[in-house]
C-alpha cells in the first residue's frame, strides 16, 4: 500500500497558501505602487477618513512614509508565510512511502520491519504521529498529512 497525501490536509494548506500569497500581493501593490503614487494629503484622507490638517506637509510626508513602509513589511510577511506553507506542502507531497508485509520503501530506500530499532508512539494517541527510528535514519509519519498511516501503524505494531 502506498501513502497518499490526505485531501483535507492538501486543500487546507493550498487554501492557506493562496490566502497568504494574495495578501502579500495586495500589500505589495499598496506599498510599491498605490501608496507611493498617491499624494500625502489624499492618502491621509483615505486612511483616516478625514481631511488632513492644513499646513502640516512634513507630518503628512512622514505619515505617508510610515504607511508605505508598513505595507511593504506586511507584503514581506505575507509572502514569507506563503513560502513557508508552500515548502511544507511540497515536502509532504514529495514523500514516496509504500509498505507491504515484508517492509517498507521510503523515498526509494527499501527497509525491512526488522530494521526498525525503535518506534516512538508518544504522539500517536493525541496526534496520530508515528516516528520510526533505525540505525542512522528517522522517519516521521503523520496520519493527518497522509492517508494510510494508520494501516502502516497496524503493520508496525504487529511486527514480530
Amino acid at each position: 500500500m502506498k501513502l497518499k497525501v490526505n485531501r483535507e490536509f492538501l486543500f487546507k494548506h493550498l487554501f492557506a497558501f493562496v490566502v497568504f500569497l494574495g495578501l502579500g500581493g495586495l500589500f505589495a501593490y499598496d506599498g510599491l505602487v498605490r501608496y507611493p503614487a498617491t499624494p500625502a494629503p489624499a492618502l491621509y484622507a483615505s486612511i483616516e477618513g478625514s481631511e488632513a490638517p492644513a499646513g502640516s506637509a512634513a507630518m503628512l510626508e512622514g505619515f505617508k512614509a510610515q504607511k508605505v513602509r508598513a505595507q511593504r513589511i506586511f507584503a514581506l510577511l505575507g509572502l514569507l508565510a506563503a513560502a513557508g506553507v508552500g515548502v511544507h506542502l511540497l515536502l509532504a507531497c514529495r514523500l514516496d512511502f509504500s509498505f507491504d508485509d515484508d517492509g517498507f520503501v521510503c523515498n526509494g530506500v527499501r527497509r525491512a520491519y526488522a530494521d526498525i530499532e525503535r518506534v516512538d508512539t508518544s504522539a500517536w494517541e493525541k496526534k496520530s504521529i508515528l516516528v520510526l527510528i533505525g540505525k542512522e535514519w528517522k522517519i516521521t509519519l503523520d496520519a493527518w498529512h497522509f492517508a494510510g498511516v494508520k494501516d502502516f501503524f497496524e503493520k508496525v505494531k504487529n511486527r514480530g
